[in-house]
């Protein structure tokens, strides 16, 4: 199995749905927490691990841990969602007023950075292998945004996206190709560099890209950007557990790579993967996809599960299949944004909307601690 870890960003607020920046306190007053550019939004970040058991509850600690310090702050809490769901987007909130590069962003993109999302981080040391990998999942891409998309909402409104997030978010540089090698990618990202379309190695935001501890000549694992919050930790590792069977696939198998596989070239390759994540972004499991390798038209729901089957007896050799199944709920009862647009079109407001999301969020963390993080740590 291969390490797995989470960049997860969350916003805080009051059970009301208000978010309130309140990241400068945090950071300052607890360890393992990471500031954004705006307050209203904190990281926490998980060590890489092997084993689904553990990352539950490297998800699920740092989170309580949040809750109690938030008590004690005031009538603060964790709220769900990848968007400024009640309002709000029209200002930024610097957490850090010096940070030039805090500057930059502010100035050149304004609050549509301000988004809570997870990256999802998987190890893989091989640079080509590696490179492989980006070029499938960015291609794929598509697939976990729909599974995981939860900002349907914006400034109280509902804005037609189910991940409003990924449909606002400044992609930059604005074209970012399919790297045909490690040295491929290098001189790529020295060129941006040169010409100050990256800021820094740090400043490309696409919906996959490799990562590792210099960037770009030592990387060591691929990070899926795409994905929205995903509250429900079971939900996140049956995601996770799909990305993983499907990255032990491409290790088997040499020749699955778009560049061989597709009757697409590269470039007609970014173009329909662009397109499919509009489409992704706004319908999410209802999305009409074009697959990279023929162009037929497909649901994401179908897509995953085709991709599902695929990879579920290699998930079951390898003893994660029981965190691969939950995600047969997810295509089954819709994901986070969709259920909240079922409870809009039945008549809740917005705001009621948010305010159970938030109940229903600290329920089922308090559920997990009580069921399995405690047994599993025994």
């Amino acid at each position: 199995m291969l390490l797995k870890g989470f960049e997860i960003e969350m916003y805080t607020g009051t059970p009301s749905g208000e978010i309130v920046g309140l990241s400068d306190k945090i950071t300052a007053s607890l360890d393992g927490y990471v500031r954004e550019p705006d307050s209203r939004n904190v990281e926490y970040i998980t060590a890489p691990n092997h084993n689904y058991d553990q990352l539950l509850c490297a998800i699920l600690r740092p989170r309580l841990r949040l809750r109690d310090y938030l008590q004690q702050l005031g009538n603060y809490t964790l709220i769900p969602g990848s968007t400024l769901s009640l309002g709000s987007s029209d200002r930024f909130f610097r957490s850090d007023p010096i940070n030039p590069y805090h500057t930059y962003i502010e100035q050149t993109y304004g609050t549509k950075v301000v988004t809570a999302s997870v990256h999802i981080n998987i190890g893989i040391d091989d640079p080509e292998l590696l490179m492989r990998a980006c070029r499938l999942i960015r291609l794929e891409a598509p697939l976990f945004l729909a599974l995981s998309a939860s900002s349907p909402f914006l400034d109280g409104k509902a804005t037609g996206y189910h991940s409003t997030r990924w449909g606002v978010f400044p992609q930059t540089p604005a074209h970012v190709p399919l790297f045909s090698s490690h040295t491929d990618h290098i001189q790529w990202v020295e060129q941006q560099l040169a010409a100050g379309t990256m800021q820094n190695v740090r400043h490309l935001w696409v919906s996959v890209r490799p990562n590792g501890d210099r960037r770009p000549y030592d990387l060591n694992r691929l990070e899926l950007r795409i994905c929205d919050l995903v509250t429900d930790p079971i939900s996140l590792l049956a995601i996770t557990a799909l990305l993983e069977a499907r990255l032990l696939q491409l290790i088997e198998n040499p020749h699955l790579d778009p560049l061989t596989q597709s009757t697409f070239s590269p470039e007609e390759l970014i173009s329909l993967t662009a397109t499919n994540e509009i489409a992704a972004a706004t319908s999410s499991l209802d999305a009409q996809l074009l697959h990279w390798q023929d162009g037929r038209t497909i649901t994401a729901r179908n897509w995953l599960a085709e991709l599902y089957e695929q990879v579920w007896p290699l998930a079951k050799q390898h003893g994660f299949s029981c965190f691969l199944s939950p995600l047969q709920k997810i295509l089954r009862e819709g994901n986070e944004a969709q259920q909240w647009l079922q409870l809009h079109a039945v008549g809740f407001s917005t705001k009621a909307t948010i305010i159970q999301a938030i109940g229903a969020t600290r329920e089922r963390e308090a559920e997990l601690e009580g069921k399995l993080c405690v047994s599993s740590m025994a």
